[in-house]
């Protein structure tokens, strides 16, 4: 998540680049081990307002915690280059060892527990950040819904944590993934074709929850596709960047 973060001040940490992982050409992990040894304490698919200082200005960006609250360790944000992005320039030239100092975690597009029902997760390219420890969450519960898990990007190097995404779906009758691979101007136009057909169309069953995160108004016309098609509004769950 990139969109500008809230000016609330509270919480505020500092935090040591510990790691950086490079998943393509041009999106990147940092891992931040919060100083003094403290845990940062999150719900699955919230986010951090990072502090970027540019000489002339500081702003303030919001990134989603790829990383699960379950797991020690690290939290880690996964980002990308964005043409003429001087936040997100500033944080590919952090270097191990760096201090980031940040707020948070904030956000309401959050899996605390495990859906009753079917739940079906949709993300695209780096949004697949808050939706990875939602997914960690719910496979991780004793009594575990079916579960799908759609993710477009324009390239095969683009769909991030693929191993990791993958092997529920193998092992488990019950666990699905599936990578929408198209060009970025008609891929949310796919996406939809897929949701459409799969959950709107082949069945009248309006029970299954929807955790959609992605950019631009793509996203909106999911959820309104959604809702217009019977499903619960508080069911279709979603973040636009």
């Amino acid at each position: 998540m990139t969109t500008g973060a809230p000016p609330d001040r509270r919480g505020q940490h500092r935090a040591r680049v510990e790691r950086i992982f490079d998943h393509n050409a041009d999106t990147r992990s940092l891992f931040l081990a919060p100083e003094g040894g403290k845990r940062l304490h999150f719900i699955p698919g919230q986010f951090i307002s990072i502090s970027i200082p540019l000489g002339d200005e500081t702003r303030t960006r919001a990134y989603s915690i790829a990383s699960s609250p379950d797991e020690p360790g690290p939290i880690e944000i996964c980002f990308n280059r964005v043409p003429g992005g001087r936040g997100v320039d500033w944080l590919f030239s952090r270097a191990v060892g760096d201090s980031i100092e940040f707020a948070g975690p904030f956000g309401t597009f959050t899996l605390d527990q495990a859906p009753a029902a079917e739940a079906v997760f949709i993300a695209e390219g780096t949004a697949i950040a808050p939706i990875r420890p939602m997914l960690k969450r719910v496979l991780a519960g004793p009594a575990r819904p079916a579960i799908h898990l759609l993710y477009g990007a324009p390239d095969d190097t683009h769909i991030l944590y693929r191993d990791e995404l993958e092997a529920p779906a193998r092992d488990s009758s019950n666990v699905s993934f599936e990578a929408v691979i198209m060009p970025q101007d008609a891929l949310y136009d796919r996406i939809r074709e897929v949701v459409e057909s799969r959950w709107v169309k082949r069945d009248a069953d309006r029970n299954r929850s929807f955790f959609i995160c992605g950019v631009g108004d793509g996203v909106i016309k999911l959820r309104d596709l959604l809702r217009t098609a019977g499903y619960d509004r508080r069911a279709v769950h979603y973040e636009k960047w």
